[in-house]
C-alpha cells in the first residue's frame, strides 16, 4: 500500500492499495482521518477497530495502531462479561411441571401432502389461460388428427435414416 500524507497535524492521508492487482485493473484509493476516525472503505467507522488503510497510514508516520482499538475488544472487557457467575440450575427430577389442562390438536388443513405431484400456488389470470386449440397435433408431420405413433408419414420418415445418406 502506497500512503501519501495530506496533513500530519490533521492526521489525514491517502492511501492506494495495490496488493492483489492484476494487470490493467486501476489500484483503489481510500482516503483515510485517524482524528475522527474514518476511513473510505467504511470498516474503521462501522467495526471501531482498525481496517489495513488505517494499519498502513499508522505505520507510514509511526503511531501506535493500537490506541485505534475500541475498547470493546480489549481483553479487560471481554474478561468483565464473563466474570458474573450463573445460578447453579437444581437436578431435572425436582423441577415442577404444571399439568397440562388442555389438549393440542393439529391443524389437518396445514399439513402438506406427501404423496403425488406438487402443486402450485401460484395464482392465475388471464395471461396463463391459452387458446384452445382444433386438437393435439403429430409430433412427426405437426398435422392434427393423429399422433406420432399412428402418422401416415411414418414410412416416409424412417425411409431417411442416418443410413441412407452414405450410400
Amino acid at each position: 500500500m502506497n500512503v501519501e500524507i495530506y496533513s500530519r497535524r490533521h492526521e489525514a492521508f491517502r492511501v492506494i492499495e495495490t496488493i492483489g492487482r492484476r494487470p490493467g485493473i486501476l489500484p483503489r484509493s481510500y482516503g483515510v482521518d485517524l482524528c475522527n476516525r474514518r476511513c473510505d472503505c467504511r470498516r474503521f467507522q462501522t467495526l471501531h477497530y482498525p481496517c489495513a488503510q488505517v494499519v498502513a497510514a499508522c505505520a507510514k508516520v509511526n503511531l501506535n495502531v493500537e490506541q485505534f482499538v475500541d475498547d470493546v475488544y480489549t481483553l479487560e472487557r471481554t474478561l468483565r462479561v464473563w466474570e458474573n457467575e450463573f445460578p447453579v440450575l437444581p437436578d431435572l427430577s425436582t423441577w415442577e411441571v404444571p399439568p397440562t389442562t388442555f389438549k393440542l390438536v393439529p391443524d389437518r388443513g396445514l399439513r402438506r401432502n406427501p404423496r403425488g405431484r406438487p402443486q402450485s400456488s401460484r395464482i392465475r389470470n388471464e395471461m396463463d389461460i391459452r387458446e384452445k386449440s382444433d386438437s393435439k397435433r403429430c409430433g412427426l408431420c405437426r398435422l392434427a388428427g393423429h399422433n406420432r405413433s399412428k402418422c401416415p408419414q411414418l414410412n416416409y420418415h424412417i425411409g431417411q435414416s442416418s443410413r441412407s445418406g452414405r450410400n
